[in-house]
């Protein structure tokens, strides 16, 4: 197990050494070719489409949970 964590640990270590060889945030020429041909716009409304679809599963997951275990507390209840 401190063998996976201390892996884990040099994997994160080495590759955030990565984010600092950026040189400058403005110059992404991607960003800018998309956003001069309007085309960003849909790529943020495709992502806030699937945050919004992982969100709303989050949601229903954590209200069938919910209903289980009240369903378990009561049958528990009768049990006793």
């Amino acid at each position: 197990m401190r063998n996976i964590r201390f892996i884990l640990l040099l994997l994160m270590v080495l590759c955030s050494g990565s984010l600092f060889a950026q040189e400058t945030v403005g110059n992404v020429e991607m960003a800018d070719g998309l956003r001069s041909s309007g085309k960003i716009y849909v790529v943020v409304s495709v992502v806030l489409i699937i945050l919004a679809g992982l969100l709303m599963y989050l949601i229903s997951i954590d209200r069938k949970v919910n209903k289980m275990e009240k369903n378990i507390e009561a049958e528990n209840q009768l049990k006793e």
